[in-house]
């Protein structure tokens, strides 16, 4: 399938690596349509750079049904779904002000996994709808992992395990959705110049940056989402997780 002959959406499309994919696609000739809790910036962003808007919980499977409704009414179809949103979850089981509440670990996996499913099954039953090109293919449906989903960091013991399950169940995913001609790939980041770290200092940006053999800095969005271009332009790439980390394996701390 063509980036220029995408009709995507991209969750937590306002910043970070879901912007840079919606950037690129539409710069490619695409259109996208982004989701993301964040209205004010969410329509300011759509205008900048000429994408569709839905405000969308992906944690709220009735939120998620809406806005794909909504966003395959403005775009006319859906063939593309690249999931970005997600938080941080950063504590420790047992933290300085005793363990972690359960409700904080649900809600971090609530987010992150749940909302990645609910995402993939609402986007699914669209594509399968959709008219298949010379492949056969009808659509492509992209994960955010982590790098944690393997190496997972002391305080990261939530984050870690909803990026472990979505690793985990793009395989399966991949073999269900392929008798419907619909791919599902997982790209696993490193550490990547994300909102979140643009707000440390340039010395501690330099520092994470060094612990990456090659190159030695923090990954740029823009690179993540040349891979989503690439994913989505190569059939055979399905099922897989793809690290994109320059080499660099995590530390306990």
């Amino acid at each position: 399938m063509k980036i220029s002959a995408t009709l995507a959406v991209v969750t937590g499309g306002v910043s970070g690596l879901g912007r840079a994919v919606a950037e690129r696609i539409i710069a490619q000739g695409g259109r996208a349509a982004i989701l993301d809790l964040q209205e004010a910036a969410g329509q300011s962003v759509a205008r900048q750079i000429g994408a569709t808007f839905c405000k969308c919980d992906v944690s709220v499977e009735s939120q998620v049904i809406e806005a794909m409704a909504g966003a395959r009414a403005a775009l006319g179809g859906i063939n593309l779904l690249v999931n970005c949103a997600g938080i941080s979850g950063v504590g420790k089981l047992l933290g300085k002000e005793g363990p972690m509440a359960g409700e904080y670990f649900e809600n971090v996996i609530r987010v992150n996994l749940i909302g990645t499913f609910l995402c993939d099954k609402s986007a699914a039953a669209i594509m399968r709808d959709n008219s298949p090109n010379e492949e056969g293919e009808r659509g492509v449906i992209i994960h955010t992992a982590s790098v944690a989903a393997f190496e997972g960091q002391i305080g990261q013991v939530a984050y870690a395990a909803t990026k472990a399950g979505i690793a985990g169940m793009t395989l399966p995913i991949a073999r269900e959705l392929a008798a419907l001609g619909i791919r599902c790939v997982a790209i696993a980041p490193g550490i990547f110049m994300t909102p979140m770290l643009a707000g440390l200092s340039k010395d501690v940006q330099e520092s994470l940056g060094k612990q990456v053999p090659f190159p030695p800095r923090l990954g740029k969005p823009e690179e993540f989402a040349q891979l989503v271009q690439s994913i989505v332009e190569i059939p055979t790439l399905n099922g897989e997780t793809i690290r994109l980390d320059g080499a660099i394996r995590m530390q306990p701390r």
